[in-house]
């Protein structure tokens, strides 16, 4: 009987063991699924890029869609990344460069305006940055890690995305270009 006891406690602990593999399986399965990205959207070269209304470090509200017509390019950034600030001057060359027909937008996740504002007092950088201190815009940009650099064309639409810093061996310029 005390056998009979065991060899069903055992059975019913292997099946449940099963069933907890499957579902995880399954999870892991779903979250990789095509239609997973379908159903949210991909940020992908050719996919059209999320809108967004957000306010700078100088207090306007700034959204996307004001720069539908023009190049855009969007730095995800922190001050705490060293790839972000080692990225930072070039970026911001190249924002000053093409200033007239490309709009640069910063983003910096997840820190507060007046941290933003020392690292720009600190590193003598004056242009507004876009305050993602909840994450929301990242989240629907799908960045998952820092930096992030993206073009969008005059439509609106990804031209060029770099998960990871820019150097000065990244045609960043011709990407700007092509996107026109």
């Amino acid at each position: 009987m005390q056998n009979h006891k065991r060899h069903i406690r055992r059975t019913i602990t292997i099946l449940i063991g099963t069933v907890a593999v499957l579902a995880g399986a399954w999870a892991v399965f779903q979250g990789l699924s095509p239609s997973q990205t379908q159903r949210s959207g991909s940020i992908e070269v050719g996919a059209t890029a999320p809108d967004f209304t957000a306010p700078n470090s100088v207090g306007e509200q700034v959204s996307l869609s004001d720069y539908r017509g023009k190049v855009v390019m969007i730095n995800f950034w922190a001050s705490w990344c060293t790839p972000c600030v080692r990225e930072m001057p070039l970026l911001h060359e190249t924002a000053e460069k093409h200033q007239e027909d490309v709009e640069t937008l910063f983003v910096n996740v997840g820190e507060s305006k007046g941290t933003i504002q020392e690292f720009m007092n600190e590193q003598q950088f004056n242009f507004p940055v876009i305050v993602d201190v909840t994450g929301k815009i990242s989240s629907m940009y799908r960045i998952t890690g820092l930096p992030a650099t993206m073009v969008i064309n005059r439509e609106g639409m990804f031209s060029h995305i770099l998960h990871g810093e820019l150097t000065n061996d990244t045609p960043l310029v011709q990407w700007l270009e092509d996107a026109k």
